[in-house]
């Protein structure tokens, strides 16, 4: 990484509102502590207000700001794959804020970089994802981050069907499959459903409480507990 990328990398996680320490810094930046102390030693030096001290860690005063950035080309490409990937893979609602913020970001690009966004080589299949999964996806994206319970009947892949109360916690996307993590009233207990067997869903207008053992931090250790 040249010197110049470097101290503008330096500067984006300085103004991150955190303390930042000098080993946080290096590790993000793949340098050594060293490097950091003289580059900060360095953007003091030229004026830009930082506050803090070796062994303490370093913050950027909250009046300074950066101006609006200009995209390297990977930068480009990887904004425009991830937004095809949610275009393809994800909700409706989430596919339009996807295209909408691309084209955000191609008005003020210059023309020689518009072209970094079209990724002509790389397609990006939605292995089927129907209109109904789509609906599905977006209520209970919506359920989940409003804490709302969902009454749903779903199908299991045995064939049995259930219906149940449930408090969406956490959207899982395996590559070609959605799974959310939630507590099931009917069972008492965690539960993970595939957004694809869930065969209908009815906003309850009930709003769930996270409490201990039945909050997101305990149903991700539930997860990790679990032998996959």
């Amino acid at each position: 990484m040249r010197r110049a990328d470097r101290l503008f990398q330096l500067m984006l996680l300085l103004q991150e509102g955190h303390v930042r320490t000098a080993k946080y810094l290096a590790d993000k930046l793949e340098v050594s502590e060293r490097t950091i102390y003289r580059d900060i030693g360095d953007l003091i030096g030229s004026g830009i207000p930082i506050d803090g001290e070796a062994g303490v860690g370093y913050l950027l005063r909250d009046e300074y700001r950066l101006p609006p950035l200009m995209f390297s080309s990977e930068e480009l490409q990887a904004l425009a794959l991830g937004a095809r990937m949610v275009r393809a893979w994800s909700d409706r609602q989430l596919a339009s804020t996807a295209t909408t913020a691309i084209r955000k970001i191609e008005s003020i690009l210059p023309d020689k970089l518009k072209r970094e966004t079209e990724l002509p080589a790389i397609q990006v299949p939605d292995f089927g994802a129907g209109s109904a999964l789509k609906e599905n996806l977006e209520s209970v994206r919506r359920a989940t981050d409003e804490s709302q319970k969902l009454r749903i009947r779903y199908r299991s892949l045995k064939n049995d069907e259930t219906e149940r109360v449930i408090w969406p916690m956490m959207l899982y996307f395996w590559g070609n499959k959605w799974t959310l993590g939630a507590w099931c009233e009917l069972r008492q207990d965690f539960r993970s459903f595939r957004i694809d067997l869930i065969n209908a869903i009815t906003q309850t207008e009930m709003h769930y409480e996270p409490i201990p053992g039945q909050d997101l931090e305990a149903y991700i250790a539930y997860q990790s507990e679990r032998d996959w």
